[in-house]
């Protein structure tokens, strides 16, 4: 199977690859071997990006541990610097580092302090003085025009050359940006320029020109406080997304350069706090990087006849949208359409299901079933204290209930699952889906019945090691229990 190369761009870029990686954590296929995640964001010390980075990393640390690959975690995830040879020429996490932008203005970055009166003057019909000034390392807020600058580094830096180097012929590529900002808008066109333009000395030129691409750009799904200090006004996302888009007829869509373009946005939108500085940009997970993260796994789905590409350019481009069955402020899974129900449904509700034991009955109960201690290797305190549960696992879960509860609380609102389960209602815990009821009311229910399928499937598994044989059960347990008691 064929690798796919994500390019995530600024903070929103972050943003779907996490609920991309929700996604696969739960099981939800994507028809490939490999997923290289490579995040193009300059403000590295913002609260997204490194979230993010250590989602990604506890994902990649639970895969290597796992031989299973038909479960949960069951997509290899790497970064980029695992496919090279000579690692220390790059970055250890899945983040691309800008050049020359930690503690630099953009006129610092151009040199503008050593250009003649004319040079000046031109920079200065281009560029205005607040763009001169702009700190690069919180990224470019706003500016495209200054994105595109610094981003053009992008096509002579060691990270372009490795991916392209590892770049095979039916791989593909897929591209995150929104449309409303300064590094999402500006980052798109340069990386795909780069990518359709490719040339030697650039390795397997060819196969990248023509490689099977796609992308999602985001129209404004969100707006920001008010905020004199901060360079970042809501006020201008539409007329910024306007110009974009007549830019991408022209430069893009008009010329063939994508495969499959998706476009995503919405009008029912909450503010955040408008803080772009060092350490700011925190935004609460929101439903639409959930549909942005789908728009992926619909690409990888496309047959590759579809996707044909000559010379650079597509030959039967393909564009789509994502819509609602019923048009909610807060969203289930009874909202979503047939084919969106397919994909989520059953991974995410078998995943919270895993979660739901974990929180409410695992320690407690440690060593008292027979499927925890039956045989070897066992599950009990020594291995709660590895690495594999105590350090990879456990923060994975945290942020996998952390993101759910941020989808509940923004706007629009998602909120799959019931936060007031417990040990009396558990099979209650979607919303909008009602299990089925037994006739008879001696049978058994809630954690009694998921003990009971926990060790039916405890003995079906041989594994060589606590953690795998810890996942395969839950899998196939839950698998079972989703089929009993919702037809899933």
């Amino acid at each position: 199977m064929a690798k796919l190369f994500i390019f995530g761009i600024g903070g929103t870029g972050v943003r779907v690859i996490k609920s991309l990686a929700m996604l696969l954590a739960a099981g939800v296929d994507m028809h490939v071997s490999e997923i290289v995640p490579i995040i193009v964001d300059p403000h590295q010390s913002n609260n997204d990006l490194k979230r993010t980075i250590d989602l990604l990393e506890n994902y990649q640390a639970i895969h290597q541990q796992l031989q299973d690959r038909s479960g949960f975690f069951k997509a290899r995830m790497t970064t980029l610097q695992n496919m090279v040879s000579s690692r220390d020429v790059l970055s250890s996490t899945f983040s691309f580092h800008l050049k020359d932008v930690q503690n630099e203005q953009f006129k610092d970055y151009v040199d503008y302090g050593s250009l003649d009166k004319s040079n000046k003057a031109l920079m200065s019909l281009l560029f205005s003085e607040k763009n001169l000034e702009t700190e690069m390392d919180i990224g470019f807020i706003g500016n495209p025009n200054i994105g595109s600058v610094v981003l053009n580094q992008f096509k002579d830096s060691d990270e372009f050359m490795h991916f392209a180097s590892n770049f095979q012929q039916n791989d593909r590529i897929f591209i995150i940006s929104s449309i409303f900002g300064g590094t999402g808008a500006a980052g798109f066109p340069t990386i795909l320029k780069n990518v359709r333009n490719a040339q030697p000395p650039v390795p397997n030129h060819e196969w990248i020109r023509n490689a099977r691409v796609g992308a999602i750009t985001l129209l404004p799904y969100f707006g920001v406080a008010p905020n004199p200090e901060s360079k970042i006004d809501k006020a201008t996302f539409i007329s910024k997304s306007k110009a974009a888009l007549s830019y991408y007829e022209r430069s893009i869509s008009g010329i063939d350069s994508v495969n499959a373009l998706y476009y995503l946005g919405d009008n029912t939108t909450k503010d955040y706090p408008n803080d772009p500085g060092e350490g700011g940009q925190r935004n609460d997970a929101h439903f639409i990087e959930l549909a942005a993260a789908l728009s992926i796994i619909d690409f990888m789905n496309i047959e590759e006849g579809y996707l044909g590409t000559t010379n650079g350019k597509a030959a039967q481009p393909i564009y789509k949208e994502f819509g609602l069955k019923t048009d909610q402020e807060v969203l289930d899974f009874t909202n979503l359409g047939d084919r969106t129900q397919e994909i989520l449904k059953k991974p995410l509700s078998q995943y919270m299901l895993f979660n739901l034991y974990l929180n409410q009955h695992f320690l407690p109960y440690l060593n008292k079933q027979p499927w925890m201690n039956r045989k070897q290797p066992k599950i009990n305190q020594a291995f709660t204290s590895t690495p594999f549960y105590q350090n990879h696992l456990s923060s994975f879960n945290r942020h996998f209930i952390n993101w759910l509860h941020e989808l509940e609380h923004n706007k629009r609102a998602f909120v799959p699952f019931s936060t007031a389960v417990n040990k009396d209602n558990l099979f209650e815990y979607i919303n909008g889906i009602s299990p089925r009821r037994h006739w008879n009311p001696l049978a058994k229910d809630n954690f009694v019945l998921y003990d009971e399928e926990l060790n039916k499937a405890e003995r079906q598994v041989g594994s060589p090691s606590a953690a795998q044989k810890f996942m395969n059960i839950f899998y196939k347990a839950t698998d079972v229990l989703l089929r009993k008691k919702f037809n899933f």
